[in-house]
């Protein structure tokens, strides 16, 4: 039975979950939904009918004949379409008053962005969506150290593959580090310098964006979806601390500046030697590891439960939005 929803609490133990879209990604919403304390996995909307079958008989759910009857079943719904199906899908499940996690980004311009969040408000829903790495444990650590960056670069490669070709790769991956930078930086933007091409694909494959914040911050991000491997790492430079971290192996070093000014009293006082690189102090992050797709889904299912702000809502997804327009827009007026 669905629970009582809205921004009022909900009667009902658990909250009744679905996914619209069970391609690559939204199979791992499912099956997450399907293995989570507090909460009723109702089932999927799904368009084909081979892929549906294989993700009912895996997870024991049901396929819902229209996204509508799925929205009138449940409390909160994964939306894992395309990009540029995201609006379309997203307003009438709103209208239903079925709270949601968007995949990122939010939709694929300003004005669809706009109008889910006006639906969102109209509806008293929750809109939260999918900047993954926000939910990393490594970004938990940067969170705690990163507290004033003055030189952030980003590096996010992956092989080409024609999922997610319906926007270019900087909507496509680099979004993921806008996102991240702008929660670290909290300042606006004074200036921003991109270059891309495209290789495979109608819209960029390789991309680069120099971002210039007021607080004279600087971030250069990188991305490609035409490598021979998958990278995704941020380094990060601050006035006491460089920081190096891998979202995607989830480990990194740091170097501090206080244990700098030690190490440079042990060479004084002849505890350590030029050269001895065994006493430099590099310190490996012990990053308690763990997926980040189960942690988003279990905020967004507490945020929903709870009636409290996701951690990525619609504010930090819109920005990074118009900023990944912005980067875009330079890209084909470079073209042009």
């Amino acid at each position: 039975m669905r629970a009582m929803g809205g921004m009022f609490g909900f009667s009902s133990p658990k909250v009744v979950c679905g996914v619209v879209g069970v391609g690559s990604l939204g199979q791992h919403h499912a099956r997450i939904y399907s293995t989570m304390s507090g909460v009723e996995f109702a089932g999927i909307f799904e368009t084909s009918d081979a892929r549906a079958a294989e993700i009912c008989e895996k997870f024991k759910c049901k396929r819902f004949a229209t996204i509508a009857e799925l929205g009138e079943a449940c409390d909160a719904v994964s939306v894992v379409v395309p990009t540029d199906k995201h609006a379309e899908v997203a307003i009438p499940l709103l209208e239903q008053k079925c709270h949601l996690l968007i995949e990122k980004p939010i939709c694929a311009s300003l004005e669809e962005a706009e109008q889910v969040l006006a639906a969102a408000q109209k509806n008293g829903c929750i809109v939260q969506v999918g900047h993954i790495e926000h939910f990393n444990p490594v970004m938990s650590f940067l969170e705690k150290e990163a507290d004033r960056p003055a030189y952030i670069t980003t590096e996010r490669l992956a092989p080409y593959q024609t999922r997610g070709t319906e926007v270019g790769v900087v909507l496509d991956l680099m979004i993921h580090d806008i996102g991240i930078v702008l929660a670290l930086v909290k300042s606006p933007i004074k200036k921003i310098d991109s270059v891309g091409i495209n290789v495979l694909s109608k819209t960029e494959d390789i991309a680069n964006a120099r971002i210039e914040f007021e607080n004279g911050c600087v971030a250069n991000l990188s991305a490609s979806r035409m490598s021979m491997k998958k990278n995704r790492e941020i380094r990060v430079f601050q006035d006491n601390a460089y920081l190096s971290l891998d979202f995607m192996n989830q480990k990194g070093h740091l170097v501090k500046k206080s244990d700098l000014i030690a190490y440079g009293v042990k060479m004084k006082i002849g505890l350590a030697k030029p050269g001895d690189t065994s006493s430099v102090p590099v310190k490996e992050i012990p990053i308690e590891k763990g997926e980040p797709l189960a942690l988003e889904l279990a905020d967004f299912v507490s945020s929903v439960k709870e009636a409290k702000q996701p951690k990525v809502g619609g504010a930090l997804a819109k920005s990074a939005l118009e900023v990944a327009i912005t980067i875009t827009e330079q890209i084909k007026n470079a073209k042009r």
